[in-house]
């Protein structure tokens, strides 16, 4: 099963850089999107062999998740059953027979951190959904931008960014905490010690001089980790400020 995650940083943007071709070439069973910013009526998107479910968030233009699918669901949820946070738009999670699919985009702290203290709440109110997902004796896999930095590895200026979105340590420890509650990172665990980015700001020529972080993710729990087959980041796909990335399971 190969499945890919992009945040196309606007749907409708993309689909004007050739977005239909890229999904195509991808030939994945699930393409999971973040980032779609539109509202229900806005696109007419659809590619033949897939079903699709959306998420949307309830301020225009903002957020927003889609998958698209070549299986059918068992079941398909829309949000985490938390009201501060789902009117956001940020889960799609579809039950597959032997697995959950969540595809998720966390919420960036912003300028100044002013969002950490929230963000920090929809952190441990995400480990409970997947843990509550994980207790149904089904395998989780988790795909999206999860808008952070695990290691000094995962981007350009580790130094100069300590203290910025995406890199504090109250970020990089809620990541672990994620990781330590029985999940892997499937590209970092076949690639331990290689350098590769998903996304580049648009400022700088950032993405020209490959100034870039990791912060969009596949993670597997630790049950799945044995039938990882691969993982890839597809730096060489423009379209956005994010890449695809990308999970083969056998």
């Amino acid at each position: 099963m190969k499945f890919i995650s992009w945040n196309v940083n606007g749907l409708r943007a993309v689909c004007g850089k050739g977005f239909a071709d890229i999904f195509k070439n991808l030939d994945a069973d699930f393409v999971c999107l973040q980032e779609t910013k539109l509202q229900e009526g806005q696109i007419d998107l659809s590619f033949e062999g897939y079903r699709s479910w959306w998420n949307y968030a309830e301020k225009k233009g903002y957020s927003g998740t889609a998958v698209f699918s070549r299986q059918e669901p068992l079941s398909v949820t829309l949000g985490m059953g938390v009201g501060e946070h789902d009117h956001e738009g940020r889960i799609v999670t579809l039950e597959m027979p032997d697995y959950f699919l969540v595809c998720v985009y966390v919420p960036n702290s912003q300028d100044g951190l002013r969002r950490l203290e929230y963000r920090m709440r929809w952190e441990d109110d995400f480990r409970a959904w997947v843990l509550g997902l994980r207790a149904r004796g089904k395998g989780v896999v988790i795909c999206g931008d999860l808008n952070v930095a695990h290691r000094e590895i995962d981007l350009k200026n580790p130094s100069t960014n300590h203290f910025n979105a995406g890199f504090t340590d109250e970020e990089r420890g809620r990541f672990g905490q994620l990781l330590q509650a029985g999940f892997v990172d499937s590209w970092r665990s076949l690639h331990p010690d290689e350098v590769k980015y998903s996304w580049w700001s648009y400022r700088g020529r950032a993405r020209e001089n490959n100034a870039g972080w990791r912060i969009d993710y596949f993670l597997v729990s630790e049950d799945l980790a044995p039938r990882i087959v691969s993982a890839d980041i597809h730096n060489e796909v423009f379209g956005s400020d994010h890449c695809p990335v990308e999970l083969i399971l056998r």
